[in-house]
């Protein structure tokens, strides 16, 4: 290869990489916002979910976050686990309708969690633990808005709700997709539901089916042994008469 040849491929590798690098730093800097994981649970159900939140900041430590709950689907029961290094403050509003939990009508619910007190340095992320339910059924989705604050004062909402068979929004809000409790029977074409049972006769005649087929198994392995052993012992006397 010629020297120009040499030059233009380490051209190209260097054009390559640096396109390689810019498309990775746009991927990064797209998907860094605050969000809720597992992305998923089921309706009707109680769910532990953590709120993910990395620092998009180089020269900037995340100093406090604040999830909004949704008050249109009040969660009874919500608590917090505890994270190091930080302290969480946890607000209730009162509901205009009140809603039944455990026997009992509640009329207020938690509306805001706010944790602050720690820092999460430029390319770190920590994740803030919440369990909450029971999850409304009459909703395929609750959003939970959030605030970022950084150590020089900088505050970004992700309040943006993502919407069906459209783009992502440039500051979404985390959302919980619910979906519904799977059946535990399935059911017929008559709709009724269906079982599959398996008798003890039934497991027997499998046992005896399995130990028949292993021992004609065992039989033709040793039958072939044999076969090659007895054509071993006839190429060695027709060698010896040679």
């Amino acid at each position: 290869m010629s020297a120009y040849s040499t030059l233009n491929v380490r051209r190209l590798a260097a054009v390559t990489g640096l396109t390689l690098v810019s498309v990775v730093g746009l991927a990064t800097a797209a998907s860094a916002h605050v969000t809720v994981n597992p992305k998923e649970a089921v309706q009707g159900s109680y769910a532990k979910v953590s709120f993910r939140v990395p620092n998009e900041r180089d020269d900037a430590g995340t100093t406090k976050l604040q999830v909004d709950l949704p008050m249109d689907h009040p969660l009874a029961s919500v608590s917090v686990r505890p994270v190091p290094g930080w302290s969480v403050k946890v607000e209730k509003s009162k509901l205009t309708t009140p809603i039944k939990a455990h026997g009992a009508e509640i009329t207020q619910a938690v509306s805001r969690i706010t944790w602050s007190g720690g820092t999460i340095e430029p390319g770190q992320f920590q994740e803030f633990d919440v369990s909450m339910g029971q999850l409304p059924d009459d909703t395929d989705r609750l959003v939970f808005k959030a605030t970022q604050t950084y150590s020089g004062g900088e505050v970004v909402k992700w309040d943006q709700e993502p919407k069906d068979g459209q783009e992502e929004p440039e500051h979404p809000a985390p959302v919980l997709k619910l979906t519904k409790a799977a059946a535990a029977t399935g059911a017929g074409a008559s709709g009724a539901p269906t079982v599959t049972t398996v008798s003890a006769t039934g497991a027997k005649a499998g046992s005896a089916d399995d130990g028949t087929a292993r021992l004609l198994g065992g039989l033709g392995l040793a039958a072939g042994v044999v076969g090659i052993a007895v054509g071993g012992f006839g190429i060695a006397r027709g060698r010896s008469k040679a």
